[in-house]
Formats: C-alpha cells, sequence, structure tokens
C-alpha cells in the first residue's frame, strides 16, 4: 500500500499522456534537428557519418536511425575534453564528468537551455515518483562532478519542493537531519539508505517512524528484493530512478509510483533503442538487448546512438504513454559499479602498470559490506624483488591512493606474494564477486 497517491492526471504534462502518433511525430522532428546538428558542429561525428556513408537526410522515419553509426566512451575519450562539444565554450553553463581511463573522465556539457531541459525531466521523475510541491526533499546523492546531485537538486527546486543539498557520507548528521528536519522524499542510492536506516537504528530511532514516504534510488544496480526489503523496514515507497551522464545525468527513465512495472523513458528528449549487443542490430520491443539512447534536444553535447551496455528490455507504456525499460539486469562490459562509481578492471590495471614495484597480476574482489558494496585489489610483488613488509605496506598504500585519486573508488589494497594469485591459460579471471545473488 503506498503512502502516497499517484499524482492526478490534470497536472502531468501534455507529451506525458499523448497518443503514440503525437509522441513519434514529435521524435521525428527533434531526431531529425539533432542528426543535423551534430553533423554540423561536430567534426568528430561528421567524421563518423561520413565514413559510414551516412547524413542527417537519410533520416526520413525512427527506423533509419539504425543506418547511423554508434558512439560510446571511446569517442568521447579520443575528443577529450571538449571535442565532442556542438557549441563554443561561451555557451556552455556547465561542465559534469564521469569516470574514465586514468586522468581521462568523459566530459558532458550543458547550456542553459541543457540544464533547463534537465530540470524539467528531473521534476517530471519526482512527480512520477509520488511527491509533490512543497515537499521537501533530502538529496543524499554526491554533488560536484557527478551528475546525481545537482541532478536531483534542480528538479526538487523545478517541481517547488525545498531542498535540503545534504551529499553523501556524514550517515550521523544523515540521520539528525532526517529526524530534524522531516523531508518527506530521499534521493540516494539504495544500499547507502540501508546504511542509513542502520544508523537510525543504532541511534535508537525506529525507521518505520521516520517522516520519509518515498526514497528515489539509483546510480547503482538494485534488485526487487531490495526494494521490498527497504520497504519493509522504512515503510516508504522505493521507486527506481535511470540516467547516465552522457546522455544528461539523472532522470532519462523513471518508474510511476501507482504501477512500479518498470521505468517510463521520457522519450521527448530521448530516443531509446535496444540492439544485439554482439552485432549491433536493433532488436524489437520486448526483446533483451542493449539499451541505447540518442539524444532528441540537447545542444552542448548532442549524443547519437550511444551504447549504454545496460541490458534491458523495452515495452509499452502504461502508467504514461512513453515506453517503459526494465530494471537493468547487467552490462554488456565488464564495467563494475561500487557505490555508484563506475569502475572498469583495465582503470586499475593501468594504475598497478604504472608501479614498477608490482606485477601484472591482479584480481579484484567485489563483496557486500553492512549493506554497501567493497573492493579489494588483490596484486603481486614483481618476481625478482624481495620487499620488507614496511614497502610492501607502502605499495599497498600508494596503489590505494592512486585508485582513490583517478578513480574515485576507495579499496583495500593487498599486495601478495608471487603466484598467490590464480593464472589462466585463456581470459584471465579478473573479477571476483562475492555479494549475494537476487
Amino acid at each position: 500500500m503506498s503512502r502516497r497517491r499517484p499524482p492526478p492526471r490534470e497536472s502531468l504534462e501534455p507529451i506525458e499522456i499523448a497518443s503514440r502518433d503525437e509522441i513519434v511525430a514529435l521524435q521525428t522532428q527533434r531526431l531529425k534537428w539533432s542528426l543535423r546538428h551534430a553533423y554540423d558542429n561536430v567534426a568528430h561525428y561528421r567524421q563518423k557519418f561520413d565514413a559510414a556513408g551516412v547524413h542527417p537526410d537519410d533520416l526520413k522515419e525512427l527506423g533509419d536511425l539504425a543506418k547511423f553509426p554508434f558512439t560510446t566512451k571511446e569517442d568521447l575519450r579520443q575528443t577529450y575534453p571538449f571535442g565532442m562539444f556542438a557549441v563554443p565554450m561561451s555557451e556552455v553553463v556547465r561542465v559534469h564528468a564521469s569516470s574514465g581511463t586514468t586522468g581521462k573522465p568523459t566530459v558532458v556539457g550543458y547550456t542553459h537551455n541543457d540544464i533547463d531541459m534537465w530540470a524539467t525531466v528531473m521534476a517530471r521523475s519526482i512527480r512520477a515518483s509520488g511527491g509533490h510541491r512543497n515537499d521537501k526533499v533530502h538529496v543524499a546523492y554526491g554533488y560536484g562532478l557527478f551528475t546525481g546531485g545537482l541532478g536531483a537538486h534542480y528538479g526538487a527546486e523545478r517541481l517547488g519542493c525545498t531542498v535540503i543539498p545534504m551529499s553523501g557520507g556524514q550517515t550521523e548528521k544523515q540521520v539528525q537531519l532526517i529526524a530534524d528536519f522531516k523531508p518527506e522524499i530521499i534521493m540516494v542510492t539504495p544500499s547507502y539508505m540501508l546504511c542509513i536506516a542502520d544508523e537510525m537504528e543504532r541511534q535508537g530511532m525506529d525507521p518505520k517512524g521516520c517522516s520519509l514516504a518515498i526514497g528515489i534510488f539509483g546510480a547503482e544496480p538494485w534488485t526487487p528484493e531490495m526494494r521490498a526489503a527497504i520497504e519493509a523496514r522504512l515503510d516508504l515507497d522505493a521507486i527506481d530512478i535511470y540516467g547516465l551522464s552522457e546522455v544528461i545525468g539523472p532522470g532519462v527513465a523513471n518508474e510511476c509510483i501507482e504501477t512500479k512495472d518498470g521505468l517510463h523513458v521520457w522519450e521527448d528528449h530521448f530516443f531509446p533503442e535496444i540492439i544485439d549487443p554482439q552485432t549491433g542490430t536493433a532488436l524489437p520491443d520486448g526483446e533483451q538487448g542493449e539499451l541505447v539512447f540518442t539524444s532528441l534536444t540537447k545542444e552542448a553535447l548532442p549524443i547519437i546512438r550511444y551504447r549504454t551496455r545496460d541490458l534491458t528490455t523495452l515495452r509499452p507504456g502504461t502508467a504514461r504513454s512513453m515506453r517503459r525499460m526494465d530494471k537493468i539486469t547487467g552490462r554488456s562490459d565488464d564495467m563494475l559499479i561500487i557505490r555508484g562509481v563506475n569502475v572498469f578492471p583495465t582503470q586499475i590495471e593501468e594504475l598497478i602498470l604504472k608501479d614498477k614495484r608490482l606485477a601484472p597480476h591482479y584480481q579484484l574482489e567485489v563483496y557486500r559490506e553492512s549493506h554497501l558494496d567493497a573492493l579489494d585489489v588483490h596484486v603481486e610483488l614483481r618476481p625478482d624483488l624481495a620487499w620488507s613488509d614496511a614497502e610492501r605496506t607502502a605499495a599497498a598504500r600508494d596503489l590505494q591512493h592512486h585508485i582513490k585519486s583517478f578513480i574515485g573508488v576507495s579499496t583495500k589494497v593487498l599486495v601478495r606474494d608471487v603466484g598467490a594469485i590464480e593464472r589462466s591459460l585463456g581470459k584471465a579471471k579478473r573479477v571476483v564477486d562475492k555479494r549475494p545473488k537476487g
């Protein structure tokens, strides 16, 4: 039983309940503009389109988008930092960045109109979650280059809410402010919500008795079982939100409180496709594959057929006219998400290889610690070196520091003896995932 009623139909934007024909017509119009904007203003896109033998004028209907080449993180890395921007820097009012290869984050720019659109889809997401004007919203996503905190902040303000910009960490203070300010909504990762609940109990509070009625959870995959656990423990509605910085940030898709049956994609701004991750062939709705997004209205960084690597399925709309995507079930690459930070094994490998004391044999162990994901890095000494315990500790401390500095995630590094890490005759098993399944 939800603690909140869904928003009345008359409070929705007309596009949220428009006919499919109306949505498709708007998408086609905006997609033609976005392809032309990217081609005319981004040399990298123009080169890719020309190499593929396609031109923006080739798009007559939505299905023609399959003719155009994909965009990946590698394109953003090759053009670092601002080579994918389609407007001069004088029109860029904000920059965000996500973790990429060592020292090279993927950089995203925003014009005034981009910020306005982002606030609009975030406000729409909070309202779909059951949020009302004048609610107090406790934002416990991180602020800064990470898009979560500021994305939630601007969306809540746009809806007319009172924002409590707590950011992440300081769990005792999080609980104090929830107790004192009595927010109705919290926006945070689901795993950290459980840590906040633990701290409430440690302080003698009953999590069920707190003021929170809605939790809007994102930045990491979470299961229906975790939803049930959070809702039972805190007596709130746990709602899923989806986004990624390359597309805009959080607010690309969101569940509706009245159904909780998948995330409605805000298709007036983001066009979704599902492809076969091996062949790149576009798949029909109802089939699982890799999620691909094309921006329809972004000015500073138009994104064309961006491969998210997330695996899901597209389905017809229910609470809204726009299509739904299932909860993310996995990824088509080897990326880990540790406490909201994207981590690739190759990023850590680069740092290991830069340290002449360490061998290129390593293994990453992921496990759950007090509801939060944790990462241990096992690495070996070089076989031609024999270090004292103090020197081994120093090597571990240095690698731990570099991982935190360049990738943004805290780890525990264990420097092992030569031969301690299992060897493989085929593909090395770089990741051991000890997190509970389901």
